[in-house]
């Protein structure tokens, strides 16, 4: 017995043992260079494509009148106000609506709903729903707001048309983050005597709402830059007026479809001052977002 637990009898365990750990840190340098290099491949290619979009429409873009005019037939004249103010139109109608709904929905799901099997229904078809291509939102949109409420083809109907679009990725990621508000927030609430509605509201929603955050920004982003549902709906690619409500309209993403199909070459560099645009419109968005997340998450 006393020869059987001689440390000497256990060295060949310790020496495989520190070299499994050594194959493990090993393995691990070499996905840990792989993913760096795949991060730096993807940003070579934003950056090229920056480049080029820049090189091409940035002359374009600061044109006096490309941001203040109305679309021309020629590609060295007008501009893309009614665009303009078309996408951000279509971005806040889509906050106002989807916003609401959607944390309502999480809310509901992840504090309120019982754990059944038609929730886990519910549950399996939103994380569907946030697949579905663009298109049959459109068809959707064409369907219900188009034709059965007779919205016809007006900013109204494309609003609500990506408002629908964005639902599920803020159903999602607004549970994502209210489940990973820690339940010991919860239980010292109700061990004050607060309501649950009172915990919700002061503790569970604020701590939450940077990870809502972030499910906005990616849903807007996705909303404001699509173009397949807007064409279904009746967006327009020209428009010489400022659309309403009620009217006809057009976006940011018809325009830029509109003037790469055209041959004449100076409608490519028009095209890409409005991707110019377009960015521009999606970084303001996302930096007010950002800014609220970032506010948000120094007062935790």
């Amino acid at each position: 017995m006393a020869n059987s637990i001689h440390p000497e009898n256990f060295q060949p365990r310790v020496d495989e043992f520190t070299d499994n750990i050594d194959r493990r840190e090993t393995v691990g340098k070499v996905f840990e260079i792989l993913f760096l290099l795949g991060l730096l491949v993807g940003l070579f290619v934003l950056a090229l494509l920056i480049f080029d979009i820049c090189s091409d429409g940035l002359g374009r873009f600061l044109t006096p009148g490309f941001i203040t005019e109305t679309p021309s037939r020629f590609p060295d004249r007008g501009g893309i106000l009614p665009a303009i103010i078309s996408s951000l139109s279509l971005g806040v109608i889509v906050i106002l609506v989807s916003v609401p709904i959607g944390v309502g929905a999480a809310l509901y799901l992840e504090e309120y709903a019982p754990k059944t099997w038609w929730t886990d229904i519910i549950e399996i078809n939103i994380s569907n729903l946030a697949g579905v291509p663009s298109i049959v939102y459109g068809l959707l949109g064409l369907g219900v707001f188009n034709y059965l409420l007779g919205f016809g083809p007006a900013l109204i109907s494309g609003a609500l048309t990506l408002s629908l679009l964005s639902l599920p990725v803020i159903i999602v990621t607004s549970r994502e983050a209210i489940r990973a508000v820690p339940d010991s927030l919860r239980n010292a609430s109700y061990g004050l005597g607060v309501t649950k509605w009172q915990t919700i509201s002061n503790h569970v929603i604020p701590y939450a709402v940077p990870g809502i955050l972030t499910g906005v920004i990616i849903s807007v982003s996705r909303a404001i830059g699509d173009a397949a549902s807007l064409i279904v709906v009746g967006a327009v690619s020209f428009l010489t007026f400022n659309p309403g409500l009620f009217q006809r309209f057009m976006a940011l993403p018809i325009q830029i479809y509109s003037y790469i199909t055209r041959p004449e070459p100076g409608f490519s560099n028009a095209a890409a001052a409005t991707i110019i645009a377009l960015m521009l419109v999606i970084l303001i968005l996302n930096g007010a977002a950002i800014y609220i997340r970032q506010k948000y998450s120094l007062l935790r």
